[in-house]
Parts: C-alpha cells; sequence; structure tokens
C-alpha cells in the first residue's frame, strides 16, 4: 500500500520542484478503509458550496469519517510530525495541498456516500458540470461548525481523490532567483486560485494541459482578466471556475491583474 519515493526530475521534468522525500498512498477501497478503520462512518452535514448560490447554502448529508483519522491510519498516529503539507490527487488532474496542521484545526472529513444513499455525485455549477463523480473519495469540510469556511468556497473541497501524499515543497519553480520581490504576492494568489488545477514550471494540478506562465503571456492583460473573472466570456463551454465571487468586486479585479503581471513576468523554465 505504502510507497517511499523522492520527486525527481524525470517526474516532473524539472530539477527545481524540490522535495524531501516523502510518504505516498493510493486511497484503499471503500470496503477496505472501513475494515481497517475498525468502526462504523459516521455522517456529517455540511453546506454543498457546489451547490450554494450566494446567501443560499444547500445543506448535504455524506457518510465518511474524519480526515485525521483517516491520515492516522494511512501513515501512522504520528503523521502530521512528518511532513509539513498533505497533497491530494484527484482523477480529474486536481491536485489539493494543505498544511497538516489545518487538519489540527478546522474539522475536514473524507467521505464516500450520500446520507440518502443517492448516487454519489453532484452538480459543480460553478464549472458548468452535472452529475460529476465525487468517488472514490470527496474531501468536505464542517463549514456549518465553522462558518467562516463558507467564504472560501469550493477551492479545498476535492472530489475523486485517489492517492494521498505527505510532502515537503519548495517555490523555487514558481520564485526562481531574479523575479522582482513585488512578484511574490502574485505566486501566492496562483497558489491559492490557480494552481490546484493548473501548472506553472512543473508545479501545480495537472486538470489542464501546459504551463500557465507560457500560456499567459499570449493574451492581453484585458482578454486574460475577463478570462478569470468570468471565463465564459472568453473561452465557450469552458469548465474553468470564475474567480471567487464571494470576493468584491474591487479584490476579483485587483487579483486578477497580479496573477496577470506574476505571469508575464515569470520565466518559461523546460
Amino acid at each position: 500500500m505504502y510507497r517511499l519515493f523522492t520527486l525527481s526530475v524525470a517526474m516532473f521534468g524539472l530539477a527545481l520542484l524540490a522535495a524531501s522525500p516523502l510518504r505516498a498512498a493510493d486511497m484503499p477501497a471503500v470496503d477496505d478503509l472501513q475494515a481497517r478503520m475498525g468502526t462504523p462512518a459516521g455522517t456529517v452535514t455540511v453546506y454543498e458550496p457546489h451547490l450554494s448560490v450566494g446567501d443560499e447554502h444547500v445543506a448535504i448529508d455524506y457518510v465518511g469519517y474524519p480526515a485525521v483519522d483517516v491520515l492516522a491510519e494511512l501513515f501512522g498516529a504520528d503523521w502530521e510530525s512528518q511532513a509539513e503539507t498533505v497533497e491530494l490527487r484527484a482523477l480529474d488532474g486536481y491536485v489539493l495541498r494543505v498544511p497538516a496542521n489545518r487538519f489540527l484545526t478546522v474539522d475536514a472529513f473524507f467521505v464516500f456516500a450520500l446520507g440518502d444513499g443517492s448516487p454519489f455525485t453532484v452538480d459543480n455549477l460553478l464549472q458548468n458540470q452535472t452529475d460529476v463523480p465525487l468517488g472514490p473519495y470527496y474531501l468536505v469540510w464542517d463549514n456549518i461548525g465553522n462558518p467562516a469556511l463558507i467564504e472560501e468556497g469550493p477551492g479545498t473541497w476535492i472530489y475523486q481523490i485517489a492517492e494521498a501524499n505527505l510532502v515537503v515543497l519548495s517555490d523555487t519553480a514558481l520564485l526562481p532567483a531574479g523575479l522582482d520581490a513585488r512578484f511574490h504576492e502574485g505566486a501566492a494568489l496562483a497558489k491559492e486560485h490557480c494552481l490546484r488545477c493548473h501548472m506553472v514550471n512543473g508545479y501545480g494540478g495537472e486538470k489542464f494541459e501546459g504551463n500557465l506562465a507560457e500560456i499567459t503571456k499570449d493574451y492581453e492583460e484585458a482578454e486574460f482578466v475577463s478570462l478569470v473573472l468570468a471565463p465564459l466570456s472568453v473561452l465557450e463551454e469552458t469548465t474553468m471556475p470564475p474567480l471567487s465571487v464571494r470576493l468584491d468586486e474591487e479584490e476579483r479585479q485587483r487579483i486578477a491583474k497580479a496573477l496577470f503581471d506574476y505571469l508575464v513576468a515569470l520565466p518559461v523554465l523546460e
């Protein structure tokens, strides 16, 4: 089940994304996980961010286990001390990296079924998709018990989880030597808003092909900003979600422009 490995140039095509040795585990089949956990799965009620629009929050019951318990089963009771980041990889190429200590302070759950027994799918309204399969596992957060999470939107709600890793990552690919410090905020914004689906110089998700630093250089600023704020206005039938509509419009504009400035300035590294 477990394998030890070191990130390598062969894996990413880059020596820039340095990582210390990490542990990785393919997520077990649901029946296997239940047997290993030794306790029945519980039901958790959350506001489903993929279905909620504005202040209309849709409550959904899911069945699963607390994330801290699953991580302990996969990696041992001391899992949070083994690496600073938990990386979750989805079947569709989405990659979520979460500080390990966040799981210790915010309740999250690996769920694998809906409480009412209906198909384990969701309508992803922001990505114009319906009946999206959520399995094998879906990471949900207790945004009812912790309402501050509602403002974060669905970015950290990763579905189709097939693999979990404990990693220590470097930002060298995003902040190469010589990049002006004024672009550092843009790198942080790219990690938060773009690099779960997209990749920059070998760092990020694998849901969409291409180096985002290279792709962005073909856009004028106004078109790029429109793409970030309202993707369908630029690309027909895209599944790319808009930048969080829970932010005020001035902040959305500022973030989109900061992303553009950063990605245009960032060297494309092969």
